[in-house]
């Protein structure tokens, strides 16, 4: 995973991982999502992937647009 830059400085995301139809982000609990064009769309994914690679807006993005809308959740071990 990569490293989320968090230029607004307090975001609760701390990594992502882009693929070609998903995204996966650890958030500071340390569990990990998974979004997919199946599970929230590909317009919601798309999106989530500009925001992270622009590191600014992602946990915000999420919050309101998102929400439990997930494929999958990995809990910190």
């Amino acid at each position: 995973m990569k490293r989320y830059r968090n230029l607004e400085g307090h975001s609760g995301v701390l990594a992502y991982a882009i693929r070609d139809t998903a995204i996966a982000v650890k958030f500071v609990g340390g569990d990990v999502y998974d979004y997919t064009y199946a599970k929230p769309g590909r317009t919601h994914v798309e999106e989530m992937k500009r925001l992270a690679l622009a590191g600014r807006g992602l946990s915000t993005y999420i919050s309101q647009h998102v929400r439990d809308d997930y494929a999958e959740r990995h809990e910190a071990s």
